[in-house]
C-alpha cells in the first residue's frame, strides 16, 4: 500500500446517491479525490470533481490513478473493478455489498494475476486520521496516532476507535476488510503492510465470528510480526450454536446441522492465546491491552539497544 495525502483517488459510482454523499465528505477532509466515473453521465460537474463515462477516460485527464471506491450496483460491482484494474489501478475499496460470490471469486483472482490489492465488498474503506480519508469511516471517532486498526467488524470497528480515542492513542491508520465472508484482502496481507509502516507502533485486530482464515494469522504474528499486536473478537459470550455471522454460514449451518468448531469465536481465541497474542474480553480492555504492550516493547527495546 502507498498512500499519501496527496494520492490520487477515483470513485465509481460517484451519481449514486451514496457515492455523491461521500465524495462530498472525502473531498472535504482533504483526501485529493481527483475525478468520477458514471455511465451515461460524462459531463456531468460535481463541485471540483470532473464526470467521465469512463476510468480510462477518468485517467486520460488526470493522470495515473492511486485507488479507486466504488459504489455501483452489486450486478455492475466486477465489471467496474475490472475496468479499474485494467486502467492500472493498483488500490481498489469496494463499498457494494450483495455482489454475488462468484464474481468477488473471480475478481480476486484477477487481482491476485494483477497485484491489485483489494478491500471489500462491504468495506467502509481505509482512514488515516487527520490525513486521508478513503471511503466512509465516520472519522469522528479516529484521532491522529500510532495504533493500527485493521477490522473484520463493520460497525464494531468505530467502537474500537472510539475507545483507542478516548484512552489517548490515536491511530496511524484504520482499515475495514470488508463485512462480506468471501474478500479481496486479509489480515495477514495488512499484517505484512503494517510491520512495515514506520508510522505504526501497535497493531489491533478485531474480527468476528464465522469463517476460519483469520486463524492462521495467530502463528504468523507470533513468528514473524515484530510489533505489538493485541486481538479482539465480537461475540465471544454468544453460545456455540448461535454463532451464526453471515449467508454463507446460516447456508452452511442447514445443510451440515450445526455450527463446524472451526466458525466459532471460541476456537478463535483459543488458536490466539495459544500462540500468546493478547486477546481482550471487551472492546474496553483493547486500550489497556495496548498500553501494556507498547511499554514492554518499549522496555526490551530500551534493554536490548
Amino acid at each position: 500500500m502507498n498512500l499519501t495525502p496527496d494520492s490520487k483517488v477515483l470513485i465509481q459510482g460517484i451519481t449514486q446517491p451514496l457515492g455523491s454523499y461521500y465524495a462530498a465528505r472525502m473531498k472535504a477532509y482533504g483526501t485529493n479525490v481527483v475525478a468520477g466515473v458514471s455511465v451515461r453521465n460524462g459531463g456531468y460537474q460535481l463541485p471540483e470533481i470532473p464526470v467521465f463515462d469512463l476510468v480510462e477516460q477518468a485517467c486520460q485527464h488526470t493522470g495515473p490513478v492511486d485507488t479507486t471506491i466504488i459504489f455501483v450496483e452489486p450486478y455492475r460491482a466486477l465489471d467496474a473493478a475490472l475496468e479499474a484494474i485494467d486502467a492500472g489501478i493498483p488500490q481498489i475499496v469496494l463499498f457494494t455489498g450483495g455482489i454475488p460470490p462468484l464474481d468477488v471469486v473471480r475478481l480476486i483472482r484477477k487481482a491476485e494475476a494483477t497485484k491489485t490489492l483489494i478491500l471489500g465488498p462491504g468495506s467502509s474503506g481505509i482512514i488515516m486520521p487527520g490525513k486521508v480519508l478513503l471511503g466512509t469511516h465516520e472519522s469522528e471517532f479516529y484521532t491522529p496516532g500510532s495504533v493500527g486498526l485493521i477490522a473484520h467488524a463493520g460497525i464494531l470497528t468505530y467502537e474500537v476507535a472510539l475507545a483507542l480515542s478516548q484512552a489517548g492513542l490515536g491511530q496511524s491508520i484504520g482499515v475495514n476488510l470488508g463485512n462480506e465472508a468471501i474478500v479481496g484482502s486479509s489480515f495477514r496481507q495488512w499484517l505484512e503492510i503494517l510491520a512495515r509502516d514506520e508510522s505504526t507502533q501497535a497493531i489491533v485486530l478485531v474480527d468476528q465470528s464465522g469463517g476460519s482464515s483469520e486463524e492462521a494469522s495467530a502463528e504468523f504474528i507470533a513468528n514473524v510480526i515484530d510489533k505489538p499486536v493485541i486481538t479482539y473478537f465480537a461475540g465471544n459470550y454468544i453460545p456455540v450454536d448461535k454463532q451464526i455471522g453471515n449467508a454463507d454460514s446460516i447456508i452452511a449451518a442447514q445443510l451440515s446441522g450445526s455450527v463446524t468448531k472451526t466458525t466459532t469465536v471460541q476456537h478463535k481465541v483459543a488458536a490466539f492465546k495459544q500462540a500468546r497474542v493478547p486477546v481482550a474480553q471487551s472492546p474496553s480492555e483493547i486500550p489497556k491491552l495496548v498500553k501494556k504492550a507498547l511499554k514492554g516493547a518499549s522496555f526490551l527495546t530500551d534493554n536490548f539497544s
